[in-house]
């Protein structure tokens, strides 16, 4: 175990996984780590990530963190990892949901302050 890490929290690369708030639906932006954060900013932006490693990568924090796979972060993410990977046009009302997502967990006062 890696001197970082306490018996309650795990490590999958250097994002940290909270096992006592695992899918709690509650997310508080304060507790999003930063990269997290910037990815998930970055999402809903005008130029967000091409690489689907790093688009996954914050897709699993939120399944994990937020409300499983049920959460808009998360199908976001993979809805964008997917469209990265098929070059299939992506799902404009999923990306809607996320951005009022985002709103809603207080990343931003309006959806069109993400973008």
């Amino acid at each position: 175990m890696n001197q970082q890490q306490s018996q309650t929290d795990i490590s999958i690369d250097a994002i940290p996984v909270d096992i006592a708030n695992t899918q709690s639906g509650e997310v508080n932006p304060a507790e999003v780590p930063e990269e997290i954060e910037s990815l998930t900013r970055k999402r809903a932006s005008e130029q967000p990530p091409t690489n689907p490693l790093v688009v996954l990568k914050a897709a699993r924090w939120w399944y994990i963190h937020g409300k499983g796979s049920t959460d808009p972060a998360f199908q976001w993410a993979i809805e964008w990892a997917r469209h990265l990977a098929s070059d299939r046009p992506s799902d404009v009302d999923q990306f809607d949901a996320f951005r009022e997502y985002l709103v809603t967990v207080g990343f931003a006062d309006e959806k069109y302050d993400l973008r």
